[in-house]
């Protein structure tokens, strides 16, 4: 059984927490938040401050990221850096309702969510979500702090760089790169390569 210590106890913990209590040999040591707060049904589980990490015993236990990303993916990646660089152990979830090609590659502290399909030959970088309902088609490339949103199509061979968040329900067309740290809205369809840092609603 491996214990995890979830980190940020808002909306996408929800989430994630209704996923990792379906998968098996999974356990949720404690929630690290600014607030010991009530969070309905998080309750059930210890909400700690990260100052009281400091004097867990955190052996043979792994972290899970769970801050959602929208705007920036600066929050998650500068907590998994900085625990990266404690020599923390992080962790990679998929959902049992998923189909994830065993020929792909999943990076630690990334999450595949509900009803998602991962191709053959996709790459998936670290601390990345893969939300609900989203495909991934073969050969494409979803490099480290990227947030796929719900219902989002990436098909064949695209690659989208690290930082990105693509909106739900948009479709990336086959042979698309998009930038880093690009937020791309909802119900789009994206024909031509996006350059790093745009902004397409």
């Amino acid at each position: 059984m491996k214990k995890i210590i979830l980190v940020g106890a808002g909306g996408h913990c929800k989430s994630c927490v209704d996923i990792i209590e379906k998968v098996k040999n999974l356990k949720i040591e404690c929630i690290l938040d600014k607030k010991n707060i009530s969070k309905l049904f998080l309750e059930k589980y210890k909400i700690l401050n990260e100052e009281i990490l400091e004097k867990k015993k955190i052996n043979n236990k792994y972290f899970f990221i769970t801050i959602g990303q929208i705007k920036t993916s600066e929050l998650r990646k500068k907590i998994f850096t900085k625990y990266i660089k404690k020599n923390y152990k992080f962790i990679s979830i998929i959902s049992s309702d998923s189909i994830v090609s065993k020929h792909s590659e999943i990076g630690i502290g990334s999450i595949v969510m509900n009803y998602c399909y991962i191709g053959p030959d996709v790459k998936i970088g670290n601390n990345c979500i893969i939300n609900n309902f989203s495909s991934i088609e073969h050969d494409s490339v979803i490099e480290d702090h990227c947030h796929i949103s719900t219902g989002a199509r990436i098909n064949g061979n695209c690659f989208v760089s690290s930082g990105t968040f693509i909106g739900s329900g948009t479709v990336l067309n086959n042979n698309i790169s998009i930038g880093k740290n690009c937020v791309i809205g909802s119900g789009l369809t994206i024909k031509k390569n996006i350059k790093d840092n745009s902004i397409i609603k």
